[in-house]
């Protein structure tokens, strides 16, 4: 059951900071949030995401360039221009490294407005945080695993930021339905997204980057990213750009 519990934290957690913070704020600005609430999602990030610490400026420019290249040879993740799902994540993980520590120049369109704490992303990505974090993995399946069965969801702690990425970056390109006609293969890829919180709604993201609620097009579509998004708008926490909320209706293309 320990087992269970960390698993399902470290899942519905970092995913939740990478959905909310990392791309709704970072790369789409989807809402506001003071300067003392932006610190205490950097730390929350890096609480959820331990080992898999991802950064703020890194994902939110390289996401940017993923919407305005998707599906094209300067794309940075897309099924269409590797040859299988490990070579996407490997060149992904060159790209956001190279971003990251500003190793090539970035346009600035990409960059304007992206939140960055150096200081703190020297540290939650240095070695000895992630040398830490690991530890903290191994020891507390050492203290609670009672089958050696379930040492093999320790891999998936590890590396649990990048499978969420590889799941909506090569399998939401691939299968699903469409709501909206756009210019790449992106694709709502559950009907209910229960395990995605949001992220899997991803034709819906295509067509309205900068919305939001990645669901609520269909009855069916309910985001559960955006509900809690919607109850810290209601207590003054953040504030939802609410005109960029909106969908017209006959702009859907209904699924074949």
């Amino acid at each position: 059951m320990e087992i269970l519990i960390l698993m399902l934290v470290l899942w519905y957690g970092g995913l939740f900071f990478q959905t909310f913070f990392l791309h709704r704020y970072s790369a789409h600005q989807s809402f506001t949030m003071s300067k003392l609430g932006e610190k205490i999602s950097f730390i929350l990030t890096w609480a959820f995401q331990g080992s898999n610490y991802l950064s703020a400026y890194g994902y939110g420019v390289m996401h940017r360039m993923h919407h305005a290249y998707a599906d094209t040879e300067k794309d940075v993740h897309s099924p269409k221009y590797d040859a299988n799902l490990f070579a996407m994540m490997w060149r992904t993980k060159t790209t956001y490294s190279a971003i990251t520590n500003k190793e090539i120049e970035i346009e600035s369109r990409f960059t304007d407005g992206v939140p960055e704490w150096p200081a703190f992303d020297k540290f939650a990505r240095s070695w000895f945080s992630r040398i830490a974090w690991s530890v903290f993995y191994v020891g507390y399946f050492y203290m609670f695993a009672t089958a050696w069965w379930q040492w093999l969801a320790l891999p998936v702690a590890f590396l649990m930021a990048p499978i969420h990425g590889a799941i909506i970056n090569w399998f939401a390109h691939i299968y699903g339905y469409v709501n909206f006609k756009v210019g790449d293969t992106s694709k709502n890829m559950l009907p209910v997204d229960f395990l995605m919180m949001g992220e899997s709604y991803h034709n819906n993201h295509h067509k309205h980057g900068n919305r939001a609620n990645f669901g609520g097009v269909r009855w069916h579509e309910v985001d559960p990213t955006y509900v809690v998004m919607w109850i810290l708008d209601k207590l003054g926490m953040i504030h939802i750009k609410r005109l960029e909320v909106s969908v017209k209706k006959e702009d859907i293309k209904k699924a074949a």
